[in-house]
């Protein structure tokens, strides 16, 4: 039975040409017959033949779409891409190495038809993933709980589905350092999780390397939360509390006793590690500044270079070139 409703399913792409034809073929298995369906395919300055690969699959099916970036802008700037140009009555969005596995998308519109707007997902790892990698991820999630005001479970992934009412908030949001899954959660609405477990990857190498990790993790905690700058504050007064205990004693040892001596020990160590305390505290200020001067550039999330989407010569969004 044919609803009437269409299924957005947007699918960033950096250098996936290994398994994306199988990804594609396992993804619209799992899409029901009830709904029409677009694909769209964000290429992300791939340096490979993804592009090549997602220009076949348009030519076998024109409910594909595709929209190839003009170099990498990263996973989030991609799936912004993605979001802006949805037209379903709900936009799901996936990763192209089917560790976020397609057969959980009926589970996903399943809650969507019960009334929830917003339907995340939560990751369990795969049996083969590092003990370091896991470690890792917790300790990210329970620092942005303890530095944010927003509630982010543990393994939340960027495989989600939001209703067209939430769709187009999220194309008003105009910042450039983008964090969904913190985002996400911010704006409310009916939202709901479901677990799913993570396969393998099916082809090529992770695109997350550990800087990239780390960069996503810094974003994520300054994108949403100034305690970090109040750390500056703490750590301050607490220093500043210790100096003057020190001052004290020094002056009772100067003045009470015949025990002063002229040394450098204890004064390299204080220089040493108020230095390392106060460059600390000038680099969490300066990550905020970095990012005030990047948001006051108004530069786009990310430029087209092409399009099988009728948005030429009509550039009515910021983030469109």
């Amino acid at each position: 039975m044919d609803s009437g409703k269409k299924i957005s399913v947007i699918v960033p792409c950096f250098n996936e040409e290994e398994g994306l034809e199988t990804f594609h073929q396992t993804l619209i298995r799992f899409l029901p017959d009830q709904y029409h369906y677009e694909i769209i395919y964000v290429n992300d300055g791939s340096t490979d033949r993804t592009l090549q690969v997602i220009l076949n699959l348009t030519g076998n099916n024109p409910a594909i779409r595709y929209i190839s970036l003009s170099r990498n802008f990263g996973h989030q700037n991609a799936l912004k891409a993605g979001y802006d140009f949805a037209s379903g009555d709900c936009a799901i969005s996936i990763d192209a190495d089917l560790q976020h596995p397609p057969a959980v998308i009926p589970e996903l519109i399943r809650k969507w038809e019960e009334g929830f707007e917003i339907v995340n997902t939560s990751r369990n790892d795969h049996p083969n993933t590092t003990y370091t990698k896991a470690i890792s991820s917790r300790l990210f999630y329970q620092l942005m709980r303890k530095l944010s005001d927003i509630e982010i479970e543990n393994g939340m992934a960027d495989f989600r589905l939001i209703d067209q009412k939430v769709l187009q908030q999220l194309k008003l949001f105009p910042e450039n350092f983008l964090f969904f899954r913190g985002i996400i959660p911010w704006m409310g609405f009916k939202q709901t999780i479901v677990q799913f477990n993570a396969n393998e990857r099916l082809a090529g190498s992770t695109k997350y390397t550990l800087r990239k990790m780390l960069k996503f993790a810094v974003t994520g905690i300054t994108a949403f939360s100034v305690k970090p700058l109040r750390l500056s504050i703490y750590l301050g007064s607490a220093f500043a509390f210790l100096a003057f205990l020190y001052g004290l004693y020094v002056t009772y040892i100067y003045v009470y006793t015949d025990k002063a001596i002229t040394g450098w020990t204890s004064i390299i160590l204080s220089i040493l590690l108020v230095g390392g305390i106060n460059l600390l505290m000038l680099g969490i200020i300066g990550e905020y500044l970095g990012k005030l001067f990047m948001e006051n550039k108004r530069r786009p999330n990310y430029l087209i270079s092409e399009t099988n989407l009728d948005i030429f010569p009509a550039q009515n969004h910021r983030t469109n070139i």
